[in-house]
């Protein structure tokens, strides 16, 4: 028997993934992406300018 059994083991190592070219579709559907990211953000950032001043609903009544 080894002396080095007890303890953590190390972890294997994953094989490297091999790279692949990307074809036409991959390409149009990052910029897609992209796109979208960007569109999003910017419907975001107009958003947050021009919103309600009070901001959420208004509970009307008061306490009793």
């Amino acid at each position: 028997m080894s002396g080095r059994q007890g303890g953590k083991l190390k972890p294997l190592k994953a094989p490297k993934k091999e790279k692949r070219e990307e074809d036409e579709e991959d390409k149009a559907f990052k910029e897609k992406q992209k796109a979208d990211a960007a569109a999003l953000k910017s419907a975001k950032d107009k958003a947050a300018k021009g919103g309600a001043p009070g901001g959420g609903i208004k509970k009307s009544g008061g306490k009793k």
